[in-house]
């Protein structure tokens, strides 16, 4: 039982303590899904540049055709199918199936697997 007097030390520097491979899968997700509510807003305005008329469209897909702007579409679209995975999982686990300890991690290193092999999937289409 946890008292007031206790005076054992606290351990905080933060990029020293390992985590469990579940623990990072669990921010990630959350990291990935403020990134993709902050992008949003620009990609709502692409696509509403891109229906206003056909030059509109063309300087879109013009915009779009750039290197780095690929690569950060790929980036975006990587982010949600990781989300969208993580979110599935979790939803599986609210429903109390996978929750014991080697297969919540195992669930979670499959997330991983098959996010990566979604990336190399995007990666070769977008390049």
């Amino acid at each position: 039982m946890l008292t007031g007097n206790n005076k054992r030390p606290v351990f905080l520097t933060l990029y020293q303590i390992r985590l469990p491979v579940t623990a990072v899968l669990s921010i990630f997700h959350r990291v990935f899904g403020v990134i993709m509510v902050i992008a949003i807003p620009f990609l709502i305005y692409q696509l509403d540049k891109s229906v206003t008329s056909e030059q509109a469209y063309d300087e879109v897909v013009e915009c779009l055709s750039s290197p780095w702007l690929r690569v950060l579409t790929g980036l975006l679209a990587w982010f949600f199918i990781y989300h969208l995975l993580a979110g599935i999982r979790f939803l599986i686990l609210d429903l109390d199936i996978g929750t014991e300890r080697v297969m919540a991690r195992n669930s979670a290193w499959l997330v991983y697997a098959l996010a990566l092999l979604a990336a190399v999937a995007l990666m070769a289409v977008l390049l």
